[in-house]
């Protein structure tokens, strides 16, 4: 792509943690942002706001992307408004933390329908647009966790290890159309969720990062940037950044 600006940006789950530094990095870059929530209308509003402030071009639109239907009318209000969308950043997940011997069917269904579903259901829905194009970028926001074992993470885990066989046969049907598909996976991150971890679960945890610390959310958002403007040649492939807690 080699430049952000004047494209048209979709972030999915941009209200809050990564989603927000992913559309504030692409925003700076002279993106237009659309900035997906669920249920988080004040922080996505607020965020607008300060795009805005900066001289980004931005919107929310409120659609809960595990709904199928949801999922399209994102796409569709987009295209309305801007005519295309250059970029699908789908970063939308919830987590529901249980060790098997207390998941619920429920649990388990709930995190596959968000984490998994969700990222098809917009892909699905785009995908007319991006083959008409003959051009687009689509950033799965994965996890470490779905390529090694956490424990009472089996949901999770299934549905982001599910993201990344999804990236893999989405850039290779997608090749043709000149549209590249790839996954970040990102390992412990300084976020809300990992903020509420107890302290003594936290430091073991960054005692296993050989660069000593968590990620910063910027740091994911970064990565999502050098896969759109630097990334044409880079399709079915997974960037992980884990501080070295995971390598392949």
């Amino acid at each position: 792509m080699g430049s952000l600006e004047g494209a048209v940006v979709v972030v999915t789950g941009a209200a809050r943690g990564i989603g927000r530094a992913i559309a504030e990095e692409l925003g700076s870059a002279g993106a237009k942002v659309i900035v997906n929530y669920a249920k988080s209308k004040e922080a996505a509003e607020d965020l607008v706001t300060r795009l805005k402030q900066s001289g980004t071009e931005s919107i929310a639109i409120q659609a809960d992307v595990s709904d199928p239907q949801q999922a399209a009318r994102l796409i569709e209000e987009t295209i309305q408004r801007f005519g295309r969308i250059d970029v699908l950043v789908n970063n939308a997940g919830i987590n529901v933390d249980r060790s098997m011997k207390n998941l619920s069917t429920d649990d388990w269904n709930k995190v596959i329908q968000n984490d998994l579903n969700g990222c098809f259901y917009t892909v699905k829905a785009m995908l007319p647009y991006f083959m008409q194009q003959k051009s687009g970028k689509i950033i799965n926001i994965s996890s470490m966790n779905g390529q090694v074992a956490s424990f009472g993470q089996a949901n999770y885990s299934a549905a982001k290890a599910g993201i990344i066989g999804f990236t893999r046969t989405a850039a290779l049907e997608l090749a043709r159309s000149n549209v590249t598909v790839n996954a970040i996976c990102p390992g412990y991150i300084e976020t809300e969720m990992f903020e509420t971890i107890p302290e003594k679960t936290k430091e073991a945890i960054i005692a296993r990062i050989p660069l000593g610390r968590a990620g910063r959310p910027q740091e994911i958002a970064r990565g999502v940037r050098y896969l759109i403007v630097d990334g044409d040649y880079i399709t079915g492939t997974t960037l992980n950044i884990n501080g070295g807690a995971f390598m392949q």
